[in-house]
């Protein structure tokens, strides 16, 4: 038998011992996800390969073989040389209305009345006969005729059953007469930052802005149950799309609460930063429970509607429409109501995020704001759309450090018309997201869907490119306001966390932040302008938890 040297066999152990010490000494993580480009979108907008994840948030970035060197992960996620960036955070959109929206007729991309009628008609076909059909998405200004529609076809082919369609943007509606009759709506009847349409004395079913409150209170609401598969149909749809966190802008306490309920109970695994509209009963909901944090919800913003929209001619313009001559459009409330908004939120720790679209809608809002702000400040207040602005105006968020919260998509929306509306001066102070970006340093982005589709990445083109799907106009859209692509990936991102005081646990991939991140296809930094919208998701991690993947 060979004899062992004992004077040797400290130095023959000493390679286990080394192993043995080292593995005891490697912190155990959850996952490493490794072989990929990461943008981290930290502050100096860096790339890395691998991650680890632990307990739902980031312990490290790095390397695969620094990172196994300290951390012992239970799990791994090979990324195949794909690309990962933070969770994309939607600053404006309407969860809730995009989930129950689901339930009823879809009317986007609809080309003529006439399309409406039969969509409309196809869908009554499987739906009670004793309740409200609803549908939203059209847009008179994608029609070969471009005005209103008149609802004698609704009154012909629904007698007893009521109907509303919502216009796109939400600010306009067509209800047929068993609609307006169930509402009491009368021709001639007058109302505040609204519009009841006439013609020859004779109600045509159009109405625009507080008119269609009149008849869409009267629809029954969803059930707890109903409102439950709504927000779950949502949440699919939006994990699908990229997205972690959603704005939802303008809704009430008890969506509030149910949305709680069921994030506690781990049905609801999307973030939700919730601003809640502007009435009485969420003013004292809020005062009385203060804000609301937890990891999956956040409530201490309210929305505030300025005006209209310039679709349907609502928006608030300090110039008559150029295609409407002596028609201003409309403040949605009195400037005196948005004055005493402002003085309440102000001595409150609470944000203040208005609707503002047209030049005059802007100046109201704008001037109020700076009356409580006083130059300088970190309350975060925010102007929704911010869509065209006086060039007097831009000043004037950031003197008082508002933030302009703007959705790209609807320069490359209004495009074909906006000019006609505004005029060729006019609409150089509109979509001017690179101006609004220089008033503070920084700009959040959303889609605003329901109204604009739910796809991230046509923000992110619409933001960079500024042209439509199809590439037009060749030279693209205003380019003198494009973001460039590090700017529209920190607004959808970093920049979108900031507008909701959320940008020190999500945003970005860093250490001590959620795991809240996405796989795609391909590099949104790098990819031929051609290719930008046909990015793909494979996978969205929300908490490090896989909450999507694509088959």
């Amino acid at each position: 038998m060979k004899r062992i040297n004992l004077l040797l066999l400290p130095i023959m152990l000493l390679p286990i011992m080394l192993l043995i010490f080292s593995c005891g000494n490697r912190e155990n993580a959850d996952l490493l996800v490794y072989n990929a480009t990461i943008y981290t979108v930290d502050s100096s907008f860096s790339t890395t390969e691998a991650m680890v994840i632990k307990d739902g948030k980031i312990l490290a970035t790095g390397t695969k073989a620094e990172l196994e060197k300290k951390y012992n992960a239970a799990g791994q996620t090979d990324a195949q040389g794909k690309f990962i960036y933070p969770g994309l955070i939607d600053a404006h959109a309407h969860f809730v209305g995009y989930g129950t929206g689901l339930q009823t007729v879809d009317l986007t991309g609809t080309e003529s009345w006439n399309d409406i009628i039969t969509r409309v008609t196809n869908f009554a076909k499987e739906s009670p006969k004793d309740q409200w059909i609803i549908g939203r998405g059209w847009d008179q200004n994608d029609w070969p005729i471009k005005e209103f529609p008149t609802n004698e076809a609704l009154n012909r082919l629904f007698p007893d059953q009521p109907v509303l369609l919502t216009r796109v943007d939400g600010h306009a509606a067509i209800a047929n007469q068993k609609a307006l009759d169930a509402a009491g709506v009368k021709a001639g009847d007058k109302l505040t930052g609204g519009e009841v349409e006439t013609s020859n004395g004779k109600l045509t079913g159009i109405l625009v802005d507080n008119a269609v409150d009149l008849v869409s209170a009267k629809i029954p609401s969803l059930t707890p149950s109903q409102l439950r598969e709504a927000l779950l149909d949502a949440q699919r749809n939006c994990f699908a799309a990229g997205l972690t966190t959603i704005d939802d802008c303008g809704i009430n306490a008890p969506e509030t609460e149910l949305i709680r309920q069921m994030q506690d109970s781990n049905q609801l695994k999307m973030r939700l930063y919730v601003m809640l509209s502007d009435n009485k009963s969420n003013y004292d909901y809020l005062d009385k429970k203060g804000i609301i944090k937890t990891d999956r919800l956040h409530v201490r913003a309210f929305k505030v509607y300025g005006d209209g929209a310039l679709g349907s001619r609502g928006a608030c313009l300090l110039q008559p429409y150029t295609d409407k001559p002596g028609h201003h459009g409309f403040l949605l409330s009195d400037p005196a109501h948005f004055d005493s908004v402002a003085n309440w939120i102000a001595q409150r720790n609470f944000q203040m995020c208005t609707h503002a679209i047209g030049d005059s809608g802007n100046r109201t809002i704008l001037s109020i704001y700076n009356k409580y702000l006083e130059g300088k400040n970190d309350r975060r207040w925010r102007i929704e759309h911010a869509q065209v602005i006086n060039a007097a105006d831009f000043g004037l968020f950031g003197k008082a450090s508002i933030v302009p919260s703007v959705q790209p998509t609807h320069a490359t929306s209004d495009m074909y018309w906006a000019e006609q509306r505004l005029g060729a001066d006019r609409v150089k102070g509109a979509y001017a997201y690179k101006q609004l970006l220089e008033q503070n340093g920084w700009l959040p982005l959303g889609t605003d869907f329901p109204v604009e589709d739910i796809s991230p990445f046509k923000t992110f083109y619409a933001a960079v490119i500024r042209k439509d799907a199809k590439g037009w106009p060749q030279n693209g859209y205003q380019v003198e306001n494009a973001l460039s692509r590090e700017q529209a990936l920190r607004g959808m991102t970093i920049w979108a966390a900031r507008a909701n005081f959320e940008e020190k646990e999500k945003g970005s991939l860093e250490p001590g932040k959620f795991a809240d991140f996405i796989i795609l296809d391909r590099d949104l930094l790098k990819a031929p302008e051609n290719e930008l919208l046909e990015a793909k998701v494979l996978e969205t991690f929300v908490n490090g938890e896989s909450v999507y993947k694509k088959r």
